[in-house]
């Protein structure tokens, strides 16, 4: 294993084949991370029935995790340099954890038999905890966008990294929405049941997360020596005196308030507030990956013909528009085709935003990564793509905190339907956000470089 990992060379392989290995674990980690993300608050909240405060107090710790650990895996990858190179072994070691307390988050009732509420929020703690120091891995494993690819060919790079990324949210969706929420139906009737079908797909993610990013391991060619021996507090202090790059990660951390909060509690409403059944799931959800793809599209283009900064502007005002949609909340739709085209809609909007920004993550920190060795001759790639993590978690923790207050205010009726008024307000709260981090973003950020 050690010469597999170890004796690949750049020199026989292509820069397409080479952006293709290295895409292709995004599909795993985008299935996987998604599903946390989209499903967790939804499963333990209408599914095992803990309360929402709970539910939202384990989430944010496993946030905070993260942070820690991102920074952490980031930092050591680049300093640590062994025969398989310096991010290799991070990858093969912690895609399995990954992918083991991934199954034990879906699936508490594999070990537990009608455990108390107390318990079970200690397990959603535990392994979300231990979920999100596994995802750690991904910092070293993305490092290599800096390390391995031009800035020419990092937007195509991460075109395709975003192709596999809207495919997997693609599968991420119909899962959640057809296959999860199922079997939210049925644990509401007997909590030790585990449908086989929920059992297997849940493996077979499993799996490709695991064997796609063993792929990269093998194939990926392994890092030349760094030039010098990063160090901490230097590279710490260097990063922090880079005053565009701080201001970057402030507007990823204020965006990423609202996205969390959306992104955990869309399925919910879906659920709650538009009361979708199993055929409304599907049809939304087919129109949901459709949208994802058409979005992939559509905002490259505008990076490619507006640069980055003029785009991602549009992107956070666009999406601020979008959010004031959860205020058809207040509407009754007594009518069956009516709520769904209303609900499908509201989904497929969520999606081209957010498809958007996803685009964003990758190519700002190589891009910030490559301006600081232009100025340093030193590539700190691990610990520019992994520092952030500690606002951009903390931030998310914050927001789903904040979410489980919202969904925790008193109860609204709505034709037939009650439900906490904060499933309807959460919208404008988001779009408030947004509009704070367009100007933040439009007056103190820079990222497009003449380089």
């Amino acid at each position: 294993m050690e010469n597999s990992i170890s004796e690949n060379s750049d020199s026989v392989m292509t820069p397409k084949k080479k952006m293709y290995i290295f895409a292709f674990p995004r599909l795993g980690s985008t299935i996987l991370l998604g599903i946390i993300g989209f499903a967790l608050f939804f499963l333990y909240t209408d599914g095992f029935k803990l309360e929402e405060r709970k539910v939202s107090t384990a989430i944010s710790l496993g946030y905070i995790a993260i942070a820690a650990s991102q920074f952490f895996i980031g930092w050591i990858s680049d300093k640590f340099y062994t025969r398989w190179g310096r991010r290799k072994p991070y990858i093969v070691i912690l895609a399995p954890v990954l992918a083991i307390s991934f199954i034990f988050l879906l699936m508490p009732n594999l070990i537990l038999r009608n455990p108390s509420k107390e318990i079970l929020y200690w397990w959603l703690l535990g392994w979300d905890v231990l979920f999100q120091i596994s995802y750690g891995f991904t910092t070293a494993y993305q490092s290599w966008m800096a390390e391995q690819f031009t800035i020419e060919e990092r937007p195509k790079c991460s075109q395709i990294q975003n192709t596999f990324n809207y495919i997997g949210h693609g599968v991420m969706a119909i899962f959640t929405m057809i296959v999860l929420t199922d079997f939210k139906s049925k644990i509401e009737e007997d909590p030790s049941v585990i449908p086989p079908e929920f059992f297997w797909v849940c493996v077979g993610f499993a799996i490709i997360l695991v064997g796609s990013y063993f792929l990269g391991a093998f194939l990926m060619p392994t890092e030349e020596p760094p030039k010098k021996i990063p160090k901490l507090w230097p590279n710490l202090k260097a990063i922090l005196t880079n005053r565009n790059y701080l201001l970057v990660v402030l507007m990823q951390g204020l965006a990423s308030f609202a996205w969390i909060i959306i992104t955990s509690v869309m399925l919910s409403y879906t659920s709650i507030v538009m009361g979708f059944d199993t055929m409304q799931y599907i049809i939304s959800a087919a129109a949901l990956l459709i949208g994802i793809m058409i979005a992939l599209y559509f905002w490259r283009k505008l990076i490619k013909k507006h640069g980055k900064k003029n785009t991602i502007l549009r992107l956070f005002l666009y999406a601020a528009v979008i959010s004031l949609s959860s205020l058809i909340g207040f509407v009754s739709f007594n009518n069956k085709i009516l709520s769904t085209i209303v609900g499908t809609l509201f989904l497929m909007g969520i999606a081209s935003f957010m498809g958007g920004w996803f685009l964003f993550p990758y190519i700002m920190y190589a891009d910030l990564a490559e301006d600081d060795e232009k100025r340093t001759d030193e590539l700190k790639a691990g610990i520019y793509v992994g520092f952030p993590s500690i606002a951009l978690n903390l931030f998310q923790a914050l927001g789903i905190r904040l979410l489980g207050e919202i969904t925790s205010m008193p109860d609204i009726t709505v034709g037939v339907q009650s439900f906490s008024i904060g499933y309807v307000i959460w919208g404008p709260i988001c779009a408030a956000i947004l509009i704070l981090t367009y100007f933040y973003s439009k007056y103190f950020v820079k990222l497009d470089f003449d380089w």
